[in-house]
């Protein structure tokens, strides 16, 4: 009887519009199902500044980078999977077709140019949404409730970032399970699904088929779920310490404090991910819990497109896929 061979991987994935984004060691992979049933890869070499700096990855500062360039690239693949179900317009179609050679290449240099523009115009909006939504609206709600929350007494601080920390969670729950109940959003979370059991089964050992894919969890340690709640655990202990009274310095202290929250969440994500003690899965525990939501059984054919894009960035030494 075959031996299989578990190992921990530092691959990761990103469901996108009818498809799977797999990063792995050295290069990113995007598979996409087109409307007439195919299946196309984009695969590219990873351009991390981490490669080009050995300094920035240093714990916690690496955790900090890799947040940022997780985004960028998460969008890129985004963007890259919608273009396969946009509908041009047959007057620009006609437009396109009546341009000469260079006036073709033109367009497509100055399309190209809009489109960086927007992967990271898109970025920056989501950070900004992402900061006023999750921690500058709890941060007024309990600036306004401060009368009821006693905070002259020893502890007091504690409290208020506690009962603020609840009321952040509480909003990215709602937000979540509202999100999940669109239409588009339950594909998107189906091949969120498949990304997770493919690389499970990768994992274990097993070889990359969709009969073997479909008996693993769907529910993975090492995500970017998991990732955002670990997040504002580790807020709400980190902004206890912050005592300023008045509400714009203390909000300006956390504002500077959050690549300091991701770097740290991002040692406890990656940890979580090759660790199998008891201690590290009950920290894992609520973000399980929560890709009950963010996750959904996918079909068989969702499965084939992960199979395909996490295969397209395996390396034939399984060395350098381990953490």
């Amino acid at each position: 009887m075959e031996n299989k061979q578990c190992h921990i991987t530092s691959i990761g994935g990103q469901a996108v519009i009818e498809g799977v984004m797999m990063r792995g060691p050295k290069e990113i992979a995007t598979a996409v199902r087109t409307p007439d049933g195919e299946i196309v890869v984009d695969k590219k070499p990873i351009a991390s500044i981490l490669q080009k700096w050995k300094f920035l990855k240093l714990p916690i500062l690496r955790g900090v980078i890799s947040f940022i360039e997780s985004l960028v690239v998460g969008t890129k693949a985004l963007m890259y999977s919608a273009e396969f179900f946009d509908i041009e317009e047959e007057e620009d179609k006609k437009k396109k077709e009546a341009m000469s050679e260079e006036e073709r290449q033109a367009l497509e240099k100055k399309e190209g140019k809009m489109k960086n523009v927007a992967i990271y115009g898109s970025v920056v909006f989501a950070l900004i949404f992402g900061v006023a939504l999750f921690m500058l609206l709890p941060g007024f709600l309990i600036d306004l409730l401060r009368k009821v929350i006693p905070t002259d007494f020893t502890g007091g601080n504690i409290v208020a970032t506690l009962v603020e920390g609840i009321v952040r969670i509480s909003i990215f729950l709602i937000y979540v399970a509202l999100v999940s109940q669109m239409k588009d959003i339950r594909r998107v979370f189906e091949y969120h699904g498949a990304e997770h059991k493919t690389i499970f089964c990768y994992e274990s050992g097993e070889e990359l088929t969709v009969e073997n894919a479909r008996n693993f969890s769907r529910l993975h340690p090492r995500c970017g779920t998991s990732f955002l709640l670990i997040v504002m655990v580790v807020s709400i202990i980190l902004f206890s310490f912050i005592t300023w009274e008045n509400m714009w310095m203390r909000l300006g202290i956390r504002l500077l404090l959050l690549p300091i929250v991701a770097g740290i969440s991002y040692e406890i994500i990656k940890l979580a991910g090759r660790s199998r003690s008891k201690f590290m899965r009950v920290v894992s525990l609520p973000g399980m819990w929560l890709q009950k939501i963010t996750t959904r059984e996918p079909d068989d054919s969702q499965l084939e497109v992960a199979i395909a894009s996490l295969k397209a960035v395996l390396t034939e030494n399984r060395e350098d896929d381990k953490w």
